[in-house]
C-alpha cells in the first residue's frame, strides 16, 4: 500500500506559497478569496477581518495535525486489514469482528442516549418529505432547487413517464394523456385529503367538506390550501386556465409542497480546485441563503431571469392570515476531511485542509442569515446547517464538532448553532453509526445514507480479500441490506423522531419517474424522514409518497424493533467460486470503463461535477464522485486478483473513449479522447484512477480528479495567451 502521506495532498502541500498570494495573519490567501470574504462575506456581520483571519489562522494552526493525524489514522487501520487478509487468504467472510474490535476498528457501543440537538426547523424536524441535491457551482440549478419547495402535480405527471412508464409525447397537446392526469392526480387527493361524501373527480366547486376538517387549512386568493401528514396541498382555482375552463370544479392544477430542504453542495457534485472554483461556489452559497442570487438564461428567443421565490400569505377559517413558505430549506455540503486546497497556505507553505476553509467561510456566510441581512430568510430557528460527508468513524466526527465549536466561538455564535449532518457512507461509520452519532449528540440534525460511496468503500476496505460480485449483484449483497436498515433503527433508537432527520439516497435516474413512483415509496415505509431526488419534478413526484406512508407512524412502529447485528453489515460480497466467461467479464469492464470516462471527460475537461451521464445503454444515470469511486475500485479489485489484466483494461479504455466520444458529439468545445490517447488528460487519469486504484486513500477520487482538473485548466489559461 502506498502512505497516506504520498496519496492525500495532490495539489503540492509541502510547496512554497507562489507569486499572488495576499497575506493576511501569516497566511498566504489566494486574493480572489481575499476579496470576497472582505468585500461580500464579511460586510454587515460584525466580523472584522483582521479577527477573521486570525481566527482562521487559529483554527488552522490547531486542527491542521488533527487533521493530518487521522488521516494517518485511516491508513493504519486499512493497513492492518490488509495484513490481516494476507494472513488468511481464504477467508470469505471478512475480518472477523473480534478482530475489528482489537484493532480499534469497531469501538464499543455507548450506553443508550438521546440526541440533544435544539432549534431545529420543521423541515428537518417534524415533516418528512423529498431533498434535493445541487451543485454550488450552477446558479441556475440551484434556483430551480430553492424554488423547489412546490411543484405542479399535473405537470410533473403529463412530462414525465410517471403514469405508465411510456415516453412523454412531443408536439400538440394530448387531451387523452390530459385527462389520464387529472384522473391520477383527483385520486390521490382521495387518498390524501378526501372529502366527507363523493369524490374529488365529481366534486364540484365551493369550499370542499373533508372526511377531516382539520386538513382544510384555508385559501389563498381563490385557491385552496388543505394539508396532510404535515406537507401541504395547493388546488388552483381558476376558470380562465385552459384546464381549469373544463373542469367541473374549475381546478386548473393540483400543487404540492415538494423539496421541502436543498442542500447546497460544495463536495461531490461540483469540480472545484482552485481559489476560483472555491469563490464561485461561496458566493453561490452566500446568494441563495441571502436570496438575492439572479440567474439568467436564454428560452427559445428570450431571457428568462430568475430569482428566489418570496413567500406568499393564506387566509385560514377564522379569518387569519399567516406566511407560507415558498423555498426550499437551504443546507451545505462541506468537503470531507481528506483534501486540501490551494485557495490558502499556511505559514509553512503548505495548503490548508479544505474542511477546515470550508467550516469557517460557509459558516461566516450563514451569519447572514441570521443576522437577517439578505432578502429572504432561511432558517427560522436561527440554525446554520452544514452537511459533512466521508466521516470515517466517531474520532472523526468527533474532531468535526470540535471544529464547528471553535468557528462558533470564532464568530460569536453560541454553542451548537452550527448544526451537524452526518453522511452515513463509510464502512467504518456504519460500523460505529451510534457512537459517531454520540460524537455529535447536541449539534446533529441528520443522518443519511450514501449507498454509494458506502459500496466503494466496502470494495476499497475488503480489497485484499478476493474478487468481488458484479455490481449488479453487490446492490442484493446482505450487507447493504443491513446498512439500509440500521441506519434507520439506530437513528430511531438515538431519539431522531420529531428531533432530526433520517435520510436515504439518490434516485439516479431522473427520466424513470414510473419506476421511481414504484420503488421509491420504500424509503418512507422504512421509516425514513428524507430522501434524495435528482430534479424539481422528481421532487413533486416523490412527495406522494409522504402523503401515502404517514413516515411518523411508520417511525412509532419501529421503534421497539432490535437493531440489526453488526455482524450482517460486516459481510463482504466476494465473488466466490465466480466462473464467469469471458463474454461476462468484457461487459462488466466496458460498463466499468463506459461510466468513468462519460464522468471523468465532463468532470476535468468541463469541469462539471455532477449531470445527467449516458451510460453504455445510453439511459442518462445522475453521476458524481461516488459513482466513479465504485467503477473504478470495482477494476482495481477485478484487476487485483486477475480477473483482468492491464491490457484488457486498455483495450476497453479505448473502446470505450469512441463510445463516449459519440455520447459526446453534440457538445460545444467537446474534446474527442479516441485517436488522442496520449495526449487526452481525462482517458489518462481514467487509466491512473484505475491502475493505482489500491493505493487511492479509501479508494477516493478526488487526488486524481483535482491534479487532472488543474492541469486541464492550465492548459485552456495557456491557450488563450496571445
Amino acid at each position: 500500500m502506498t502512505s497516506t502521506a504520498l496519496t492525500r495532498q495532490p495539489t503540492g502541500e509541502n510547496q512554497a506559497p507562489r507569486d499572488g498570494y495576499v497575506l493576511r495573519a501569516g497566511l498566504a490567501v489566494d486574493p480572489r478569496l481575499a476579496a470576497f470574504v472582505e468585500a461580500e462575506a464579511l460586510p454587515g456581520t460584525g466580523i472584522g477581518a483582521d479577527r477573521f483571519w486570525r481566527g482562521l489562522a487559529a483554527i488552522a494552526a490547531d486542527f491542521t495535525p488533527q487533521n493530518r493525524a487521522l488521516l494517518d489514522r485511516r491508513q493504519e487501520l486499512q493497513d492492518a486489514i490488509d495484513d490481516w487478509h494476507r494472513q488468511h487468504p481464504k477467508a470469505v467472510c471478512g475480518v472477523p469482528p473480534r478482530v475489528l474490535r482489537d484493532m480499534g476498528y469497531l469501538v464499543p457501543e455507548p450506553e443508550p442516549f438521546t440526541i440533544g440537538t435544539t432549534n431545529v426547523d420543521a423541515e428537518i424536524a417534524q415533516v418528512a418529505g423529498p431533498q434535493l441535491v445541487v451543485p454550488a457551482l450552477n446558479a441556475r440549478f440551484m434556483l430551480n432547487a430553492v424554488n423547489a419547495r412546490w411543484g405542479s402535480l399535473y405537470d410533473a405527471l403529463y412530462g414525465t413517464d410517471a403514469l405508465d412508464g411510456t415516453p412523454v409525447p412531443h408536439g400538440a397537446y394530448s387531451e387523452m394523456r390530459g385527462t389520464a392526469v387529472i384522473d391520477w392526480a383527483k385520486a390521490f387527493l382521495d387518498e390524501a385529503v378526501p372529502l366527507a361524501e363523493g369524490s374529488w373527480s365529481n366534486w364540484s366547486g365551493g369550499t370542499p367538506v373533508l372526511a377531516d376538517p382539520a386538513q382544510f387549512l384555508g385559501t389563498i386568493g381563490g385557491n385552496l390550501l388543505l394539508e396532510n401528514h404535515g406537507l401541504k396541498i395547493e388546488v388552483v382555482i381558476d376558470a380562465d386556465h385552459p384546464i381549469g375552463s373544463n373542469d367541473p370544479a374549475q381546478i386548473a392544477d393540483i400543487r404540492l409542497e415538494s423539496a421541502l430542504s436543498t442542500i447546497v453542495d460544495l463536495e461531490d457534485s461540483v469540480a472545484a480546485v482552485d481559489g476560483e472554483d472555491k469563490v464561485a461556489a461561496y458566493r453561490n452559497w452566500l446568494g441563495a441563503l441571502r436570496g438575492d442570487m439572479v440567474a439568467s438564461f436564454t428560452k427559445g428567443d428570450s431571457k428568462v431571469v430568475r430569482t428566489a421565490n418570496p413567500d406568499r400569505t393564506y387566509t385560514d377559517a377564522h379569518g387569519q392570515q399567516h406566511a407560507l413558505r415558498t423555498r426550499s430549506l437551504l443546507l451545505v455540503r462541506n468537503v470531507g476531511h481528506l483534501m486540501t486546497t490551494p485557495a490558502l497556505r499556511l505559514s509553512d507553505g503548505s495548503e490548508i485542509f479544505e474542511g477546515l476553509l470550508d467550516a469557517a467561510v460557509t459558516a461566516l456566510i450563514g451569519l447572514h442569515d441570521l443576522k437577517r441581512l439578505g432578502r429572504l430568510q432561511n432558517s427560522r430557528k436561527g440554525s446554520i446547517y452544514v452537511v459533512k460527508p466521508k466521516m470515517h468513524g466517531p474520532d472523526e466526527c468527533a474532531f468535526a464538532d470540535d471544529l464547528f465549536a471553535a468557528v462558533e466561538d470564532m464568530l460569536g455564535l453560541p454553542r451548537n448553532t452550527i448544526k451537524v449532518g452526518v453522511m452515513d457512507e463509510e464502512r467504518r461509520t456504519s460500523a460505529n453509526l451510534a457512537a459517531c452519532i454520540h460524537a455529535v449528540r447536541d449539534r446533529v440534525f441528520f443522518i443519511n445514507t450514501g449507498f454509494l460511496d458506502r459500496t466503494g468503500d466496502e470494495i476499497h476496505t475488503s480489497m485484499l480479500a478476493g474478487p468481488m460480485q458484479r455490481k449488479g449483484d453487490i446492490k442484493q449483497a446482505e450487507w447493504i441490506a443491513a446498512y439500509e436498515d440500521r441506519n434507520v433503527r439506530i437513528g430511531l433508537a438515538c431519539g431522531f423522531a420529531g428531533r432530526a432527520q433520517i435520510g436515504k439516497g439518490m434516485w439516479a435516474a431522473p427520466d424513470a419517474m414510473h419506476d421511481m413512483l414504484a420503488q421509491k415509496i420504500g424509503h418512507p415505509m422504512s421509516g425514513a424522514s428524507t430522501a434524495w431526488v435528482p430534479s424539481p419534478t422528481a421532487a413533486t413526484l416523490h412527495a406522494t409518497h409522504y402523503h401515502r406512508c404517514n413516515v411518523e407512524q411508520r417511525q412509532q412502529d419501529r421503534l421497539a424493533e432490535p437493531v440489526v447485528p453488526v455482524e450482517k453489515l460486516l459481510t463482504v460480497p466476494l465473488a466466490e467460486n465466480a466462473s464467469w466467461s469471458a463474454g461476462e467479464i468484457a461487459v462488466e469492464l466496458d460498463n466499468n470503463v463506459q461510466g468513468i470516462l462519460g464522468y471523468m471527460v465532463r468532470w476535468i475537461d468541463a469541469g462539471i461535477g455532477c449531470s445527467k451521464v449516458p451510460d453504455i445503454h445510453d439511459v442518462g444515470l445522475m453521476e458524481d464522485r461516488a459513482t466513479l469511486r465504485i467503477s473504478s475500485q470495482h477494476i482495481a479489485n477485478w484487476l487485483l486478483h486477475g480477473v483482468v489484466d492491464r491490457l484488457m483494461i486498455d483495450e476497453a479504455l479505448h473502446r470505450m473513449a469512441a463510445k463516449v466520444d459519440a455520447q459526446n458529439a453534440g457538445e460545444p468545445d467537446y474534446r474527442p479522447m479516441a485517436g488522442n490517447e496520449r495526449q487526452s488528460i481525462a482517458l489518462n487519469a481514467a487509466r491512473e484512477l484505475i491502475i493505482t486504484g489500491t493505493c487511492q486513500p479509501s479508494g477516493y477520487t478526488e487526488p486524481v480528479l483535482h491534479k487532472a482538473r488543474a492541469r486541464a485548466k492550465a492548459l485552456m489559461t495557456w491557450s488563450r495567451e496571445p
